[in-house]
Formats: structure tokens, sequence, C-alpha cells
């Protein structure tokens, strides 16, 4: 860490903060030859997820996860897209006990209680238009599926027709798509927000974090992600409107219901695997009734939705 500080700074203060599933964040203090203080951020993949063991759903590591996020971070730096900026990073742990990656702290925090949601639906809407409109010299990697349909977990009690003709959608081939650059985990966890006294008609994003999924695939995709999000977090009615909300700031999702559908209950059913790892950082964050059950009886509703809607 001291070798990527100024002269004369130190580090004066940690803070975990709370809230990831695969990484731990520390913010890191540093005091200034000034007298003043200026903030970090170290993300650190600690056990299980470390350089021997897979990350989430694919057969990627840490070293790979980090290397892409230091990319993507350097590609949206002066890009008017609220990202960290990027200090140092070491994918190997050649430095630090887990591999890491150090980069600047973003004012504003998190929102995920169900007061203020339809104030913050467009703006989510409106950063992932703007997302997406980057065009990189260099694409990042294509996008990894995260379920198949021999693996979805069907929730007790769930719609047993609509979750068999869900699970049909996806032995399908995925359809044909435009390729856009995609965030791959943009969700309300990984939006920053300056909560302002003056109500919600002030209400701005100050940072997207979270990057190290960055993937090049169909924008449905990421719609899909947040909107199975916002499904869990406030119910199934905010899951179908964020699409909406995509296309009214401008963008553009496939043409076909088939095809919309097919991204969306891909990505709702991806969910039924890890309930209990999504809800759980929605619980210590301030919202104890979303237990895993809760949410498995709203994920339920939701794919059930999409069925009834876009099947």
């Amino acid at each position: 860490m001291s070798r990527h500080l100024e002269a004369g700074e130190r580090i004066v203060r940690t803070e975990a903060l709370h809230g990831g599933i695969t990484a731990e964040m520390r913010r890191l203090t540093v005091g200034t030859r000034d007298g003043g203080t200026r903030e970090l951020v170290l993300r650190s993949y600690v056990a299980p997820f470390s350089v021997e063991h897979a990350v989430e759903h694919s057969e990627e590591h840490a070293e790979d996860w980090l290397d892409r996020e230091a990319g993507a971070l350097t590609l949206l730096m002066g890009t008017g897209v609220p990202a960290p900026g990027l200090v140092a990073v070491d994918p190997t742990a050649a430095h630090c006990e887990y591999p890491s990656l150090l980069m600047t702290h973003l004012a504003g925090r998190t929102v995920l209680d169900d007061e203020g949601v339809e104030t913050r639906v467009p703006l989510l809407a409106r950063q992932l238009v703007a997302i997406h409109a980057r065009r990189p010299a260099e694409r990042p990697r294509k996008y990894v599926a995260w379920t198949t349909a021999d693996t979805v977990v069907v929730p007790k009690g769930a719609d047993a027709g609509a979750w068999a003709a869900a699970i049909d959608v996806i032995r399908k081939p995925a359809p044909p798509y435009e390729g856009r650059f995609l965030h791959r985990d943009f969700q309300p966890g990984n939006v920053l927000f300056d909560v302002s006294p003056s109500g919600p008609a002030a209400l701005r994003i100050t940072g997207v974090v979270d990057w190290a999924a960055t993937s090049w695939g169909p924008a449905d995709l990421d719609v899909a992600h947040c909107s199975t999000n916002l499904a869990l977090l406030h119910g199934p009615a905010w899951g179908l409107r964020f699409a909406e909300a995509y296309e009214e700031a401008g963008g553009v999702l496939a043409a076909a219901a088939s095809e919309r559908l097919y991204w969306r209950v891909r990505d709702g059913l991806a969910c039924s695997e890890e309930v209990q790892a999504v809800s759980q950082p929605w619980r210590e964050a301030g919202r104890p009734e979303l237990t895993a059950r809760a949410v498995e009886e709203r994920l339920d509703g939701y794919v059930t939705a999409l069925m009834d809607v876009l099947g």
C-alpha cells in the first residue's frame, strides 16, 4: 500500500465496508502532508475466493476478475461514467495477503429501501444507457451465462407450470444480439447515490462500483439483471418496470418479445441458485424482512409475471 501513497502520506484509519458477496472491502483513510485526509478503497478476494478457487458461476479466478476490473476502470477514466479511479492492482497476491485492487473512494451510498424507488428507477435506467454507450477500442471478453436449464432451483411452492415453461425457454440457443459494453452486475447494490436532505428531486447517482464482471454482450442481459434485483428488492412489478424505464431513457432492447423473454428469464432463473447469497447482504444493509424465503416468493412472482407478459 505504502508504495502507492505520495511522499509524506500514511494510512491513519481502516474501516470494513459491508454488502459485498465475493470480496472483502476496506475504506482506507490516508493522512496527507498538509494535515488533511483522502480516502481509498482496497478490494480483496479472500478465501474461498482466492487464487486457487473459482469465483461465482464460472471457472474464472481472482486474477481474471481483478485484471478485468482494472481494465474497465482504466477504460472508463474520463468518460463521464462515475466509476472509481484505478490506483494499483495486485492480481496474484505478490504484495498483499490476497489478490487485491486499490481504487479511489466515491462519495454516496447504496439505497435499498422501498421508499423513493419510483425516483431511483429512471436514474438507474439512464445510467445504464450511458454505460452501454461506451465503445471501447478493445472489447472485454464475451459474457458468461450464469445458469443452465439443469441447475435451476425451483422454489418450494412455486408455480410449477410457469417454471417448467421458463426453463424450456433457456434450453434454446441464445438469440442473436448486437454487442454492447456490459457492467454485468448492474443493480442497486452496486450504485451509489447522493442522498440529499433536500428530498428526492435532488437525488443523483455518484458512483457505479464492482466492474469485475465487465463483459461484451446484449444490453438485454444487463437490463435483465437489474430487473431481477429490483423485483426481489421491491416486488415483481418493479422488475417489469425497469425495461420500460431503460427504453424511455433511450436504450434499445431486443425487438422480439421472445428474445426479451429469453434474457430476462435467464437472469431470473440464475438467481434461483443463489437466493441465500443475494439476500443476506440485503438483510445486513437494513432489509431484515428479505429472508431467503421471502426472496424466493418474489422470484416466483417475477418469473411467473415474465411468462404471463412475454411468454
